[in-house]
């Protein structure tokens, strides 16, 4: 009588660990994590409930988009009416000018508020007196704790007839500009200011990025005879760029979303023509007027656009550098 050996011992277990499903394998894991790190998680009970009832929530009211509502009737619209508030801001011609002026003053401060925070990043971090570094630090970080209020009336004293650009500009024989009330002056006065306040501590990531670099990167460089320019260029930058390439796909989904308060603080009637943007539109439309389903339908097609925005720059950056947000 002849006995068929059994196959035994760590080849038999790595078969059956090999032949085990891997999503029983994931969950099995992600409970021993539960388990053990109960305590962690707990943390994230109050960030989902804020998102579940301040984010996901209310994006259930979105269908008024698509539903005429009344105030005093149901929150959800009193009758279906389908694309009519879309075909209605699509046939505005107001609301194109108010879109291109979005598209004009988003893409000035993407362009020129992005770039800034890396520059002042790298100039400080060359400095190599740490008192004079935190110096400056300091000073460029200030605005941002600024409320927009208090930053709009710097603004308007700086800009005034009499405020103090028109004085300096006036002792050089030039007659003063009343740069508030010309529409060609808005975003200049608009994107300076954003320079100014966001700036500073826009640099706060890149400083804490530009730690995680080797030093010994830099010492085989200059072993090789690199200048601080060519360190720069092939150490430093590389070493940034997923931070670069976050933080730009962030800023391309906000795209549309130009600073409501302080553009409408800055913002009258005169200069609406350069002035006037989606959100502060929106509010006059869909606040002021009580056109509640309108102002709906418009913000749902700005989010739209911001979501095809994010999903595009994650891919295309994914796809260039590697780096993404998923």
């Amino acid at each position: 009588m002849s006995v068929t050996p059994t196959t035994a011992g760590p080849k038999a277990d790595a078969d059956v660990d090999a032949e085990r499903p891997r999503h029983i394998e994931r969950k099995h894991t992600w409970a021993r994590a539960l388990k053990r790190d109960w305590r962690l998680y707990t943390f994230l009970i109050l960030p989902i409930v804020f998102l579940l009832f301040f984010r996901y929530l209310p994006m259930a009211g979105n269908v008024i988009a698509f539903r005429r509502f009344k105030p005093g009737g149901s929150i959800f619209g009193e009758e279906w009416v389908g694309f009519y508030y879309f075909e209605m801001f699509i046939h505005n011609p107001q609301f194109w000018s108010v879109f291109w002026n979005t598209v004009i003053l988003g893409a000035l401060t993407l362009a020129i508020c992005f770039p800034l925070p890396i520059v002042l990043a790298l100039m400080l971090n060359e400095l190599r007196s740490r008192r004079f570094k935190k110096i400056v630090q300091t000073i460029s970080y200030l605005p941002h704790f600024m409320s927009v209020v208090i930053v709009v009336g710097i603004v308007f004293q700086l800009t005034a007839v009499n405020g103090t650009v028109n004085q300096v500009i006036g002792a050089f024989g030039v007659d003063p500009i009343p740069f508030m009330q010309l529409p060609e002056w808005f975003r200049t006065i608009y994107v300076s200011s954003e320079v100014w306040q966001t700036v500073g501590w826009g640099t706060i990531l890149y400083l804490a990025a530009l730690t995680t670099i080797d030093d010994q990167l830099y010492e085989a460089a200059r072993i090789d005879g690199a200048n601080r320019w060519k360190q720069t260029w092939h150490i430093t930058l590389p070493g940034i760029r997923p931070t670069m390439m976050v933080l730009l796909i962030l800023n391309i989904g906000s795209f549309m979303a130009v600073g409501f308060e302080k553009v409408l603080l800055l913002q009258n009637p005169l200069i609406y023509s350069t002035a006037d943007v989606i959100s502060t539109y929106l509010y006059r439309v869909g606040i002021q007027s009580a056109q509640f389903s309108y102002g709906t339908a418009i913000g749902l097609f700005e989010a739209i656009i911001g979501l095809v925005l994010v999903l595009s720059a994650n891919f295309f950056s994914r796809r260039a550098v590697g780096a993404s947000l998923w």
